[in-house]
């Protein structure tokens, strides 16, 4: 079964695929941060989805999709559009790629972000796990 992107339904399945993956836990073991993804708005909505991530050494703690910006102050923020999300969760833009051309908007310590790439790629790679469907 598809789970809509972006939703609450879909970030406790990514929680889910973070938890069950040992290359994830391997690869972050010494991160400690929370993360929000948001989505921009696309046609018909009127504000951003915020999709929060408490990962911690590994594991994920606690995930949501928030109700306004405000809910929670995570120590990053990775910001496109839904037709950018969509490239990074089909394998089509490498994250950091898509930071580095602006594609993407990080807000956080880029420093502690690039010491920890194959943490991120191991993230992302849990991310292209959870079966997707997309607005149109």
């Amino acid at each position: 079964m598809s789970l809509p992107f972006p939703s609450d339904a879909w970030v406790k399945a990514l929680m889910v695929e973070i938890n069950k993956s040992a290359a994830y836990a391997e690869a972050a073991k010494n991160w400690e941060g929370d993360f929000v993804f948001v989505v921009e708005p696309v046609d018909g909505q009127s504000q951003p989805a915020w999709l929060y991530m408490d990962l911690w050494h590994g594991q994920c703690r606690e995930a949501a999709l928030l109700a306004d910006d405000t809910a929670k102050t995570p120590q990053f923020r990775l910001s496109a559009p839904l037709k950018t999300w969509k490239k990074v969760l089909l394998k089509q833009l490498d994250p950091l790629q898509g930071i580095m051309t602006g594609n993407l908007k990080l807000k956080g310590n880029m420093a502690m972000m690039l010491k920890n790439v194959k943490a991120a790629k191991e993230l992302v790679e849990c991310c292209t796990l959870v079966p997707t469907t997309f607005p149109t």
